[in-house]
Order: structure tokens, then C-alpha cells, then sequence
């Protein structure tokens, strides 16, 4: 029997199909039939299953949250545009708000013919082939219930396309605005799309403008051809009242090399799910993620890396900070396929405890089924060295700044996967200011906190 959280948005689809379509590109549509009788069938995934033993989604989806299905236009201001932490790096600015791209703000470069950086919706309308051979393609409609209700709202989006042999010259730097006068539900959806030997790197701002609760659902899949290269850096620094549950799809060819960095400096809820599908001979994953959460600000990651052909290699590293409540997970599944020889596949959790009030989860996992490979995990939980501290404090460093020191040092290995030096350096200024109790953008601000 479905349960109430699960109806009352499937009740909210049947009375507002035809708003959803006629404000959605016909290539979205198309899909939603499909993601409809997947959530209908699958729901939400329970709390306590395997893959979700420590969110409980149906707590999150039972509030009664505003679905903007009618395309109501939220305006930014310029000051609210740029209260980015991130302000100044030489990139391309585009803007989401809640769950629609902002034109009037976004600011791209001249593109080479053929390229897009832009909305969703527009892509699909100029270029309908493409966006058909790729949309829902590594994240389908049936994959589980987040990727079906995803599929049934989305009405608009973000995509990367880049033809064969394109590189652009500046990373894009895509900032995600969360602002309403109630509660918002916001689906977001991304389409990352590189040809044979391209190369992009996109920087996700995760916001929050005002002090209602949010919850968002995001799908990002990403496409990533022979010989081309594309890093993802996602810094989430929302509020309290912000519950972001995102699953990145990943699907690489012969030679690619993909990096995903996700940092969550300040949030309420956080589940981030990866899938990565290591497809074609030589490719290169390296996925990494840091989290600083403390005040009952919860954390959950969850991966999933598929060595599918033989001579690939993934890198995997997940550091935490948590302290006064704050809950941490994290579940990694390295899965070798047979005749996926000479693999070279590293995992590993590190978490830093401040006190005995928080609590962290951790399941590594390991499944191979080829005899010629290079696999590790790892796994370890604990606090500040106690002969760190000591000697800090006997060179006259005070226990609070020796602490800070400490954390700040700790997180460093996840900052180092960022390959743009100036994004890394602005990175290690926003964490040592969290450390000491701040967050970056607030300003006199007080949503945070």
C-alpha cells in the first residue's frame, strides 16, 4: 500500500500534468510517463535499507512544500547575485534559482559553434537530437525512487555541451540560489555532455537566501567521451533549513579522466549520492568529498564505483568534521567486473571527531570479481592527536587556535584534488573561517545560525 508521503506527490502530479508539460520542452515530457510508474512502483527509498540507513527521506518529504510547477519567476537582486563566497575567479557566471536558470544574470563567453552553457529547456529546444540521445540515459527513470520523482518535476536545468576537441578556457562557476516567501520544493537537473577529447570544469555554489526550509532534489549526469577531461567542484554553504539530496550519474569512455570534489561547509541535510560507471579502457575517476558539520547538521555519502573493462583507475577520499550532534555517514561501494583486470581502485574514510557528542557511520565495501587487480579501503574515526596539541600548546599556542590548526590541516588532502589554484586557495580561507565559528557570506546575516 503507498504511503501517504509517496501519493501526495503523485496525487500533485495527475492535477498539474498539463501545467508541468506546457511550461517543459518536449524532450523532458517525454520521460516523465516512465518516472511516474517507476516512483509509483518504488516510492521513496525506505529509511533503514541498506543504502539509506541513516536518512530518513519520508520525514523530509512529508512537509508541505510550495512546487513552483507554473514557472513563477523568483528575481535576484545584485547584491544577493554576488554574495557568492567565490566572488572574482576568472570564470563564467551562470545562475540558478530555486530550480530555474537566470538568463538576465548569467554571464557566458563567446562559445565555439556547436557549444552550449545554458538552461536546460533551451537546450532541448535547439538542440532536440542531442538532448534526446542523453537526457535520463545515465540516471533513468527506474533507477530509484529520487531519480523518478527528479524525472516527473523537472522542468528545467543546466547543461555543459561541447563538441569534439573543444576546451574552454575559463572553468564555469554556477551558483545555485535558494530565496522564497514560503516553503520550497526545488527540482534541479544537470546534463554535462563532452565529446572526444573535450574538456570543461564546472564549480557548483550551493546558497541559501532566506531563512524558510528548503528541500531540493538534484540529478546531474554527466557524459564523459573518449580522451576528455571534466572536473566538478560542488561547495554547498546553505543553512540549517536547506535539505539537499543529490546523485550524480557518471558514465566514462576509453581515456577519460573525471574528477568530482563535493564540500559541504555549511548545510541542515545533506545526501549526496555518485554513481560511476568506468566504461571504456584507461579511464581515470577521482572522487573526493569533505563535510564540516556540528550543531545536529547531518551528512550522508553514498558511492557506487563500476570498474566494468579492464586498466581503470579510481581514487576515492571522503574526510569529515563533525562536533556538538552532528552526524555523519558514509557507504562506498567499489564493484570489479569480470575481465575488469588490472583495476586500480583506492577507498578511503577519514573522520575527525571534536567531542563525544557526534557520531559518524561508515561502511567501506569491496566487490571484485576479476584476480588481477590493485584494490584497497580503508576506514578510521578519531580525535585530535594528543601529543599535536601538546607540543602546540608548549611552542605557546592557545588549545582553541591549536585545534583550528589541526582541523584546518586535516581537511587539506580533499582541498589538494582541486586542480584551479585560485579556487584552492579562496577553499582554505572559507574553511579556517568556518573552523573559527563563521560562514564566509553571512556577513550580519543570521539564517545560519
Amino acid at each position: 500500500m503507498m504511503i501517504k508521503t509517496e501519493e501526495q506527490y503523485l496525487q500533485l502530479f495527475r492535477e498539474n500534468r498539463e501545467a508541468i508539460d506546457s511550461h517543459s520542452p518536449r524532450v523532458l515530457n517525454a520521460k516523465r510517463e516512465a518516472a511516474f510508474a517507476a516512483f509509483e512502483s518504488k516510492g521513496l527509498p525506505p529509511y533503514g535499507s541498506e543504502n539509506y540507513q541513516r536518512t530518513d527521506l519520508s520525514e523530509l518529504f512529508s512537509r508541505d512544500y510550495g512546487v513552483n510547477l507554473n514557472r513563477v519567476n523568483f528575481p535576484i537582486k545584485q547584491k544577493e547575485a554576488f554574495r557568492c563566497t567565490l566572488p572574482d575567479l576568472d570564470t563564467d557566471l551562470c545562475y540558478i534559482v530555486n530550480d530555474a536558470y537566470d538568463s538576465e544574470w548569467s554571464q557566458v563567453s563567446e562559445l565555439p559553434a556547436g557549444t552550449f552553457v545554458g538552461s536546460l529547456s533551451d537546450f532541448a529546444l535547439n538542440y532536440p537530437d542531442v538532448a534526446a540521445q542523453y537526457y535520463a540515459q545515465a540516471a533513468t527513470p527506474d533507477h530509484d525512487g529520487i531519480v523518478a520523482f527528479n524525472t516527473m518535476f523537472a522542468q528545467d536545468g543546466f547543461v555543459i555541451y561541447l563538441p569534439d576537441g573543444v576546451v574552454l578556457p575559463n572553468p564555469i562557476q554556477l551558483v545555485q540560489l535558494l530565496r522564497a516567501d514560503m516553503e520550497i520544493l526545488a527540482t534541479r537537473r544537470m546534463l554535462i555532455i563532452l565529446g572526444k577529447g573535450a574538456e570543461a570544469s564546472l564549480l557548483i555554489c550551493e546558497h541559501t537566501l532566506d531563512a524558510h526550509s528548503f528541500l531540493t532534489t538534484e540529478v546531474v549526469e554527466i557524459f564523459a567521451a573518449a580522451d576528455s577531461r571534466f572536473a566538478l567542484y560542488d561547495l554547498e554553504e546553505s543553512s540549517k533549513t536547506t535539505h539537499r539530496i543529490a546523485s550524480v550519474h557518471v558514465r566514462q569512455a576509453a581515456n577519460s579522466n573525471v574528477i568530482i570534489n563535493s564540500m559541504t561547509i555549511h548545510n541542515g541535510l545533506t545526501r549526496n549520492n555518485y554513481y560511476c560507471h568506468l566504461e571504456g579502457e584507461n579511464a581515470d575517476l577521482t572522487l573526493g568529498g569533505m563535510a564540516i558539520a556540528e550543531s545536529k547538521q547531518h551528512v550522508d555519502n553514498y558511492s557506487r564505483i563500476e570498474h566494468l573493462v579492464p586498466n581503470c583507475q579510481s581514487n576515492e577520499l571522503f574526510k569529515y568534521v563533525l562536533s556538538k550532534q552532528a552526524q555523519g555517514a558514509f557507504s562506498g561501494r567499489i564493484y570489479v567486473a569480470k575481465g575488469a583486470q588490472k583495476t586500480a581502485a583506492y577507498q578511503n574514510n577519514r573522520n575527525l571527531l571534536l567531542d563525544d557528542t557526534a557520531r559518524m557511520y561508515s561502511k567501506p565495501q569491496l566487490e571484485i570479481y576479476a584476480d588481477d587487480v590493485k584494490c584497497s579501503h580503508g576506514m578510521t574515526t578519531g580525535q585530535l592527536d594528543d601529543e599535536a596539541l601538546f607540543y602546540m600548546r608548549q611552542r605557546g599556542i592557545p588549545m582553541a587556535e591549536a585545534k583550528t590548526m589541526l582541523s584546518v590541516a586535516f581537511t587539506d588532502d580533499v582541498v589538494k584534488l582541486v586542480h584551479i589554484e585560485q579556487l584552492r586557495d579562496r577553499l582554505r580561507d572559507i574553511i579556517e573561517h568556518r573552523f573559527r565559528g563563521g560562514c564566509m557570506r553571512c556577513g550580519s546575516c543570521n539564517i545560519c545560525y
